[in-house]
């Protein structure tokens, strides 16, 4: 009867979400509900990887905001990034060796994040050509990432068409051009 499940993100066999700050596990049918985190801590924006075998998330433990992975079958998370500012995931490479996230930690403005890519074995993040972007995603050949560059200003405003307006765009990791769509 919980009715407070957010954050979902699908795999081939399984549902993971947030409840109660801690990341759950599901299957498709909604039965064998598991508590892959139950740490203290908030742990969010999780993410499965292509083969489903490992989740991303991002986890908030001693004050911080910083990247996990974690097996789906659940396991002791292994932290990714290291860096006094929010780091927030976004979305497995498609061959599923790193992962791409958010994070201010080379912007002159706080509001205005930078994409990164890590691998999932760990290692220093590389900074991602787009300039900024508040959410980001692969096309699922990799050639490609859709993105916003700014956050929504007013996401509960329907019908908002002001200077905050989220729009999507492409960027194509080749020859670095932009479609805005």
């Amino acid at each position: 009867d919980t009715k407070m499940l957010g954050q979902p993100a699908v795999s081939a066999t399984q549902i993971a979400f947030v409840y109660a700050n801690d990341l759950w596990t599901a299957g498709l049918d909604g039965r064998n509900v598991r508590r892959l985190t139950p740490d203290i801590g908030i742990e969010f924006s999780p993410r499965f990887s292509p083969g489903g075998k490992l989740i991303a998330f991002s986890g908030q433990y001693d004050g911080n905001i910083d990247v996990y992975v974690v097996s789906a079958e659940g396991g002791v998370p292994k932290r990714l990034t290291w860096h006094p500012g929010a780091d927030v995931v976004q979305d497995f490479t498609p061959d599923g060796q790193a992962f791409l996230f958010t994070s201010a930690r080379e912007s002159a403005v706080r509001s205005y994040l930078n994409l990164f890519i890590v691998p999932v074995g760990g290692g220093v993040p590389a900074k991602h050509p787009i300039p900024y972007a508040f959410q980001a995603v692969f096309s699922p050949d990799g050639k490609k990432v859709a993105y916003n560059p700014f956050a929504e200003a007013f996401n509960q405003w329907k019908h908002y068409r002001g200077g905050r307006n989220s729009r999507i765009w492409i960027f194509d990791n080749a020859d670095h051009s932009v479609l805005a769509v």
